[in-house]
């Protein structure tokens, strides 16, 4: 499995702390059956801007040499948007944003109140810059996991979806997994992830949420938001095929 949105570069954000955490988070993530995981520090944060490229790039290179050859660990970010983002990518001065695994596809965080650009008017410019956009968590957004008709435009204008596998087993609790189950029942999910920030605290572990794809909608949508479409963000090639259930 492919886990595309993890919190294990140490130090940066509200992930792991150190070094030893995140070889903690990786090493059960890797018993758990994850291959490769994406780092994702927060970006343009209010907290964690996290907008020296170079040293996050630093820090990534630091963690791959400490983890070895457990699983492989490739780099990108969990881009907050704000009423200023719009402006950088129109003016190209959003270079130190990490898209995932040097691809083009960008993993988007919205805030959970809905403030400054539409999130519309942000995806349109978004693949207007040449991205492909990936919507974080939309289960646990209230203006978005309420608003189902407004979420499904979303995916037909080309925006992707992450859902979060503590979410589809239930572990956030009741209203996120009912967004989320709605989602996936529907076929708007591309992608399955774990959000970890620690071993203990919302730890990796994909296997499960696996397993609940697998019973409720089948293996072949199970292994397409594990793996399959993770792989394609690994090779940078778009998307070609629906989560639509069996």
């Amino acid at each position: 499995m492919i886990d595309i949105h993890c919190h294990v570069l140490p130090g940066v954000d509200d992930g792991v702390p150190d070094l030893a955490a995140a070889r903690a988070l990786c090493e059960r993530a890797a018993e758990d059956g994850t291959t490769d995981i994406i780092a994702t520090p927060h970006q343009r944060h209010p907290n964690w801007p996290n907008e020296d490229r170079g040293y996050l790039e630093t820090v990534w290179r630091g963690l791959r040499e400490h983890v070895g050859d457990l699983l492989e660990i490739h780099l990108g970010a969990e881009v907050r948007l704000d009423s200023h983002f719009l402006d950088e990518l129109e003016r190209r001065q959003s270079g130190h944003v990490l898209p995932l695994a040097g691809s083009r596809y960008l993993l988007i965080e919205l805030p959970r109140a809905e403030v400054g650009p539409y999130p519309e008017d942000v995806l349109h410019e978004v693949s207007i810059a040449g991205y492909f956009p990936i919507l974080a968590h939309p289960e646990m957004i209230p203006y978005l996991s309420n608003d189902l008709d407004r979420l499904e435009s979303f995916v037909a204008d080309g925006a992707m979806l992450q859902v979060t596998a503590m979410s589809v087993t239930g572990e956030f609790g009741r209203v996120p997994e009912q967004a989320a189950w709605s989602m996936l029942r529907e076929g708007w999910v591309h992608f399955v992830a774990s959000d970890a920030h620690s071993a203990a605290w919302r730890p990796p572990g994909l296997s499960s949420a696996r397993a609940a794809l697998t019973k409720q909608l089948g293996v072949d949508v199970a292994s397409l938001l594990t793996q399959g479409n993770p792989a394609r963000i690994l090779e940078n090639l778009p998307l070609t095929l629906k989560s639509e259930p069996e």
